[in-house]
């Protein structure tokens, strides 16, 4: 507890998504309390022209109550 599972489009780098990882787990433990080796954090790279069949319309659109920062785009 806690696990973090972020969806990015394709083409970041493994160190960007790692200092992407390190700084989530970073918020995780400071704004919850959380012992870092109690988080984990997953990184899913989405291709573009899947990112609205895979992601915004289950992932977003399709849990609205339980998104807490909407995003500022409608999808592809």
């Amino acid at each position: 507890m806690p696990h973090i599972n972020i969806k990015l489009l394709a083409g970041r780098s493994e160190q960007q998504k790692q200092e992407l990882a390190d700084s989530i787990s970073e918020a995780l433990a400071s704004t919850l309390g959380a012992d870092d080796s109690s988080i984990s954090v997953a990184i899913e790279d989405v291709p573009s022209g899947d990112w609205t069949e895979k992601v915004y319309k289950p992932e977003i659109l399709g849990k609205l109550t339980s998104i807490y920062k909407r995003p500022g785009y409608k999808p592809f």
